[in-house]
């Protein structure tokens, strides 16, 4: 196992454990690295300072980084499957949720962001949405 201190393209640093260095530089080409602020996959490593241990018995040990979970690795594949099969409509979730329930715009699966207020309305109106358990990436132009 090796742990690395990352960095993301919007300088999020982090640290995450691979089984190996190829482990990483494979995860991080097909995406599977992302940064857990921001879910950017533009990820790189950083320098890290070597964990010196004390030559004392006494001491305890530190703690240290857990690598990645199954569960992290399920929310990263889970975000790629989001990304793939809907529309990202930004800001404008709420209206455009709303437009598809009432008829007035195609269905389709659609994800954005939603003011706390906008998304307690929607629901309360019956229209059937969801959180998602990650920031989406912002498109720009």
């Amino acid at each position: 196992m090796i742990r690395y201190s990352l960095k993301c393209a919007k300088d999020h640093v982090f640290e995450s454990w691979f089984q190996s260095a190829s482990a990483f530089e494979n995860l991080a080409v097909t995406g599977m690295v992302t940064c857990p602020v921001c879910g950017n996959a533009d990820v790189g490593k950083t320098l890290m300072a070597p964990a010196v241990r004390s030559a004392r018995k006494d001491d305890a040990p530190r703690p240290l980084s857990a690598p990645a979970t199954e569960q992290e690795i399920a929310l990263a594949a889970l975000r790629r499957k989001v990304e793939e099969n809907s529309e990202y409509v930004g800001m404008n979730f709420a209206a455009e949720a709303r437009r598809i329930h009432d008829g007035d715009a195609p269905e389709r699966a659609i994800f954005g962001e939603a003011k706390p207020d906008e998304a307690r309305r929607l629901i309360e109106d019956g229209v059937p949405v969801a959180p998602l358990p990650f920031m989406p990436v912002r498109k720009t132009n």
